[in-house]
């Protein structure tokens, strides 16, 4: 018997075992299928909740409680499994009472290390697509004939007016778009708010030289892929462009020039008002559930530092920096030393403006291509492609690897990193650059998953800060701000005439606050993080990122954003939950998240 048919031998025993303890009568006894300290990764398929069980007995508590409503069965192989280094992996399709789902499963010694579960379609109301598409022409005479177009004209009509949206999407840069698109293809009407006059102008605002650090096998929408000519770092305004288009395409009700100027939500009736403005005119929309699209980073930080006020020079967050180009010759500092503090900065070089980077703290720094060969390529590269990894695979591989375990995958990977990179990396030292790669040198995507910050994916600025071209004072910050120059804690003094704050952005539910209340941005709690108990990502261990895509303390309000890969991703599971809930089924949450920040 070859490795392989060896392989789809143990994980075919293992699920036949698994589907028959599920469906006895003490199906909590499938919990003993598990390694002592295994874990269970549910996105939605039984916990109505993006929840992660670890060991036994927590995977014990859960089948307890909701196998019985769930109703899981008929776990089945879906491609045969590999094994590699003792372990078996296997992906896997299953059926619960209302949905069909897809799965991941990693055995060891004939146990479950991990299995991830995931709902992608309710059996009852699945999307239009392949086999159901719509017809689209109306074959046949008929006296009351309406076209696409007059039919598509009377929605945006009367949506909002005449006719309540189920759901309201505040924010509509690519998150709230992809959700939108998704829940336009489940029947579920929705409104998106946003403030900009055209979709697509949350990118175009940024400052001239922004693109994606990711690459474009990273970065597709829900349903429409970028073309396989798309650059693979897409410059800002061509992904202003394509969310557009995309938004076009995908026929959303996106109400462009609109605020929102609030928002409380009616126990009562189960309802929300949304006060927005809409072209000058108020209007209020009642959805039965509302979803907060603002961005992942929430509200810019701005530090409050003596002698703002004073300051004669231009002052203003790297949000909304405008570009380089009007500061040629000028004396430009940079406070921060992240991803947009670097791009910045090199853009304020390239326009011969002398340029000087304050760095705080620790930065992760990794090279674009060092990340591509490393970290992404065997998931999202265009060699990935040609060796059969699909967008949906890579993102629920991706998915598979509970965060608990997630920094032993990512350790070895950057400890090569370093080593690859090592005579750069001793270049960013020499300059006075304060380096890291996270508190346990499990690199980007912890950082990014722990805090949402910390990190820059070096695309050439790196070596102008090794080089001194762009200038640096590390391990000091602006204890005062004077009228033309800024005096540090380190008591040297730098002459400005612009200050950048690349001083990041804070929690989502800074958002809530603003749009809703204080009460309910504290009732739901801190967005994002996961309680790792590492820098800027406090304690206790969650496990999952908090509040994010998965209900909330407050009813009928949820978070979405991430970057464009998770955006993608977590969107169907979301827009799974919102039509779940707007046909009446019956949605159980294993697990609500408690509350241990405020913010």
């Amino acid at each position: 018997m070859n490795s392989q048919t060896n392989a789809t031998e143990q994980a075919r025993q293992w699920l036949a075992s698994f589907d028959e303890i599920l469906t006895s009568g003490e199906p909590e006894r499938a919990a003993d299928l598990f390694e002592q300290n295994g874990y269970w990764r549910d996105l939605v398929a039984m916990t109505w909740n993006l929840k992660t069980l670890e060991g036994r007995q927590a995977i014990r508590h859960m089948i307890h409680q909701t196998a019985p409503h769930i109703q899981p069965g008929n776990w089945q192989l879906s491609e045969p499994a590999t094994e590699q280094d003792g372990v078996v992996e296997a992906w896997l399709t299953f059926e619960t009472r209302d949905a069909r789902g897809k799965g991941h499963l990693r055995l060891r010694d004939g146990q479950a290390w991990t299995l991830l579960t995931t709902m992608q379609e309710l059996k009852d109301f699945p999307e239009k697509r392949k086999f159901r598409r719509p017809k689209g022409a109306q074959h046949g005479a008929s006296k009351t004939r309406q076209t696409w177009l007059e039919a598509r004209q009377q929605e945006e009509r009367e949506l909002g007016y005449s006719q309540q949206p189920y759901c309201v999407i505040i924010g509509g840069g690519q998150g709230g778009i992809g959700l939108a698109a998704r829940l336009r293809q489940l029947d579920v009407p929705t409104i998106v708010v946003e403030r900009n006059p055209t979709p697509g102008d949350s990118w175009r605002n940024r400052y001239k030289s922004l693109c994606l650090h990711d690459p474009v096998w990273y970065d597709h929408m829900p349903y429409l892929p970028f073309p396989d000519h798309w650059p693979v770092f897409a410059p800002k305004d061509k992904i202003g462009d394509w969310l557009e288009m995309y938004t076009k395409v995908m026929e959303l009700n996106y109400w462009s020039s609109t605020e929102c100027l609030g928002a409380r939500y009616d126990e009562q009736n189960g309802e929300w008002a949304v006060e927005v403005i809409r072209d000058g005119q108020p209007v209020t929309l009642r959805p039965k559930q509302l979803v907060l699209a603002t961005g992942m980073s929430g509200i810019p930080n701005i530090p409050d530092i003596p002698g703002m006020d004073s300051f004669e020079g231009e002052q203003h967050h790297s949000s909304r920096h405008p570009g380089a180009e009007a500061y040629r010759g000028k004396k430009c500092v940079v406070l921060g030393a992240n991803n947009s503090a670097h791009d910045i900065c090199a853009a304020l070089w390239e326009n011969d403006a002398d340029v000087t980077m304050i760095q705080r703290s620790p930065t992760h720094i990794i090279k674009s291509d060092t990340l591509m060969e490393r970290v992404l390529g065997g998931l999202y590269s265009e060699e990935a492609v040609a060796n059969g990894m699909t967008t949906e695979k890579a993102d629920l591989t991706f998915a598979s690897i509970p965060f608990r375990i997630m920094p032993e995958f990512h350790i070895p990977v950057y400890q090569q990193v370093a080593e690859q990179d090592a005579d750069f990396y001793q270049r960013l030292r020499d300059a006075g650059f304060m380096l890291d790669f996270g508190d346990d040198g499990s690199g980007l995507f912890m950082k990014y998953l722990r805090r949402g910050s910390g990190y820059y994916i070096d695309v050439g600025a790196s070596e102008l800060v090794a080089q001194g071209e762009i200038k640096l004072k590390s391990r000091t910050s602006i204890a005062r701000i004077n009228p033309r120059s800024v005096t540090l804690t380190d008591g040297s003094e730098l002459p400005a005439d612009l200050i950048v704050y690349a001083t990041g952005f804070g929690s989502m539910n800074g958002w809530a606050a603003r749009i809703i209340s204080q009460d309910v941005a504290d009732k739901v709690g801190k967005c994002w993080g996961m309680g790792s108990d590492t820098t800027k990502d406090p304690g206790p261990w969650e496990g999952e990122l908090r509040n994010m895509w998965k209900p909330t303390q407050q009813d009928a309000l949820w978070f979405h954003g991430g970057n464009l890969h998770q955006s993608r991703h977590y969107s169907l599971y979301l827009a799974l939950q919102l039509k779940a809930r707007q046909e009446g089924l019956d949605t159980p949450v294993y697990g609500l998240q408690e509350v241990h920040h405020l913010a």
